[in-house]
């Protein structure tokens, strides 16, 4: 198994909304704002070379939407999922599997694009499968209030009508060394992909800790819909995670990659950082 750092840039998002009732006395320390209040993100994606696959999760914004909705998110930065991919080695063709975490737009708008005309759409990776969950799925195709801006169906519906979505379980073992575990504060049905890399457990976050400043327990998005479910799922995570010893792989922060926790007289806190390229 090999895996490869994915990048497609970086977006904007409030700072209040991504540390919720945490001050902004505390949380501008770990991610500084602008004068708008936005701090930047990072949309960083993963790509596992296994045997005869080639497995992305997550796979950044897309470019679908107009100047308006992206004017909203300030997109910066150079990187791109097709450089990235390019760097590696690959191409979008070369994507056997698509694993998404969720269904929000900055994690799943990638996987569609206009067809050639702009008259519709189409799967951006046309040989890959697209891995969702039954229940996900639905809460994102029949979405509450509160998240319906982030549920684009130009995203998700496509990927159905395409013929190649299929669903899988929580704890099920999709590939080999590669296994998942739901959570559901944040929105319904979330994955987090468990992989067995290098004789370790890494674990690829999505938007449980969005970057290293949310390690503390109480550091939960505004975002969430369930932030108790979302504490207590954090809690039960972070303590496996300084047992284990999971490596853990940060799709949101904007400067970290990878990091190692331990355990503090203040809880479960950072321990080191560094990048995937340094695992040994």
């Amino acid at each position: 198994m090999k895996l490869h750092t994915i990048d497609t840039g970086f977006f904007k998002l409030d700072g209040g909304a991504m540390f919720g009732v945490v001050p902004k006395s505390l949380w501008q320390k770990l991610n500084p704002p602008d004068e708008n209040n936005m701090c930047n993100w990072a949309m960083r994606c993963l790509l596992v070379e296994l045997d005869n696959k080639l497995i992305l999760i997550d796979n950044g914004m897309g470019n679908k939407q107009d100047a308006k909705f992206f004017g909203h998110y300030f997109l910066n930065g150079y990187a791109t999922l097709d450089n990235s991919l390019k760097a590696k080695g690959f191409s979008r063709e070369d994507i056997t599997d698509v694993f998404l975490t969720h269904l929000h737009f900055d994690h799943c708008g990638g996987s569609i694009q206009f067809n050639k005309d702009k008259t519709g759409y189409e799967p951006a990776f046309k040989n890959a499968t697209y891995w969702s969950n039954e229940a996900h799925w639905k809460w994102a195709t029949q979405p509450n209030a509160r998240e319906k801006a982030s549920f684009l169906k130009e995203n998700i519906l496509p990927i159905q009508e395409s013929g190649q979505l299929k669903f899988t379980t929580d704890g099920a073992a999709l590939f080999s060394g590669f296994t998942i575990k739901y959570m559901n504060g944040h929105t319904d049905g979330m994955m987090l992909p468990h992989i067995q890399y290098k004789n370790q457990t890494l674990v690829y976050l999505a938007d449980l800790l969005p970057s290293v400043g949310h390690i503390p327990v109480p550091f939960v998005m505004a975002y969430d819909t369930r932030p108790l479910i979302t504490l207590q799922e954090k809690a039960e995570f972070l303590t496996k995670a300084v047992a284990e010893k999971y490596i853990l792989f940060f799709e949101h922060d904007p400067l970290n990659e990878c990091c190692t926790l331990q355990m503090t007289d203040k809880g479960v806190r950072l321990g080191e950082t560094f990048k995937l390229e340094e695992i040994g």
